[in-house]
């Protein structure tokens, strides 16, 4: 048996192997997402008759704030313990989350099990995502956060669309979230025998093992005062508070529009397919052009296609929206990850990360109050049009302030 010496290897092709374990749990990461995407809003209003639209988005609730806390610690656990033990216990934490699922008797037991799903995303997509930028050095970022999340939401899409059917052909529960007993499972098992650590490789890259700047200015930087990261940090957050709308009540007003089950699961598992399809090209994209333009143009598409989906009634119009949906997502999500990765030094990246994810994870709770109450105060499109407004918003506050931040295209 030969043992390799010398310092860590950065690049992608030299972490090949690694890298794509990564994406494979990643892939599986996503997959428990997605059991939850067409299903759990149908089962809150036809199993637990929650009529109400900000009760019934709860779940999402409580999904989003744990998820948000999560991400924070995430990067500083992995900055103190390394990146391998914090992905082990996100995958111990989510083994219960669809047993709490299927067994549940009331709605208490399904935000419990989206508390633990909010700590397993949490602590195993913000390291996957870690890990990978600890491989690939900086002249492939933006393709390795194109494909770490290309993994994640295509799973989120196919899970989607299976659940979606299984719904269709053996009910609600329990056949839909035994998909998440097999991810759960396989995720711990490749996670703990064949996942690496790879905290050394960000030592090597910053050529020293100090933590460097204290959490309190991480957070304070990535927040509020480096224009870029907290651009970054205000986008991530509106992205993911439209994306709580469509996961809690885009299903509902499909079905108030007398769709088919099996044609809710389509729009459902279409616009996370197509988000996470594009994304391999526009993770891509931005190594070559730069960051700043994708993701303003990206939140304005958003802005265009929430639009669209208040204004429509039908079918054909809605596959429009929601494809649209998921190409102004691709645009910005790989890309605000990489923009990150720009920016905070190496020593400090695992904690920024965590900062920006706790601020886009915000907008799942943020998503479900907002658009919960505006929805029950005056219905579903126009919650659909506020979120659509504030997006744009978003979309032109990147426009104004953030620079750019790739080194090959300031050049």
């Amino acid at each position: 048996m030969t043992t390799r010496t010398g310092p860590p290897q950065l690049g992608l092709r030299a972490n090949l192997a690694q890298f794509t374990v990564l994406v494979v749990v990643n892939a599986l990461v996503g997959g428990m997402l997605g059991q939850e995407r067409v299903v759990l809003p149908l089962l809150a209003e036809q199993t637990f008759q929650l009529t109400a639209y900000t009760g019934a988005l709860t779940f999402i609730l409580a999904f989003g704030l744990v998820k948000a806390i999560t991400n924070f610690f995430a990067g500083t656990w992995s900055d103190r313990f390394g990146r391998k033990p914090v992905l082990v216990a996100g995958w111990m934490v989510g083994l219960p989350v669809p047993l709490l699922l299927i067994w549940a008797p009331n709605w208490g037991w399904v935000i419990a099990a989206n508390v633990l799903l909010g700590i397993n995303q949490g602590l195993t997509w913000s390291t996957t995502v870690i890990m990978k930028i600890d491989l690939v050095g900086s002249a492939r970022r933006g393709l390795a956060m194109g494909l770490n999340e290309a993994a994640g939401y295509v799973a989120v899409a196919a899970t989607a669309m299976a659940t979606g059917y299984l719904a269709d052909a053996y009910g609600l529960r329990p056949a839909p979230f035994l998909l998440g007993v097999a991810y759960a499972a396989l995720g711990l098992g490749l996670s703990t025998l064949v996942v690496r650590e790879t905290r050394g490789h960000a030592q090597h890259e910053a050529g020293t093992t100090h933590h460097g700047l204290a959490t309190r200015k991480v957070f304070t930087r990535t927040s509020f005062t480096e224009p870029a990261l907290s651009s970054a940090s205000q986008a991530g957050l509106v992205n993911n508070l439209n994306d709580g709308l469509a996961w809690g009540l885009l299903p509902i007003l499909f079905a108030g529009h007398g769709l088919e089950l099996a044609e809710i699961g389509l729009l459902g598992a279409l616009y996370p397919a197509v988000w996470g399809f594009a994304q391999l090209a526009t993770g891509t994209l931005s190594d070559r052009i730069g960051r700043k333009w994708l993701i303003a143009g990206g939140m304005l598409l958003q802005a265009a296609a929430l639009a669209l989906v208040a204004a429509s009634t039908e079918l054909s119009s809605w596959i429009v929206a929601v494809t649209a949906l998921g190409l102004g997502t691709a645009a910005v999500y790989p890309t605000l990850l990489a923009t990150i990765g720009d920016v905070a030094e190496p020593t400090w990246r695992a904690r920024a990360v965590g900062v920006y994810r706790l601020w886009r994870d915000s907008g799942f709770a943020v998503g479900a109050l907002l658009a919960g109450a505006i929805a029950d105060l005056w219905g579903i499109p126009a919650a659909v049009w506020t979120v659509a407004a504030l997006t744009a918003a978003s979309g032109l506050l990147v426009a104004t302030r953030m620079y750019e931040t790739h080194p090959r295209s300031t050049r």
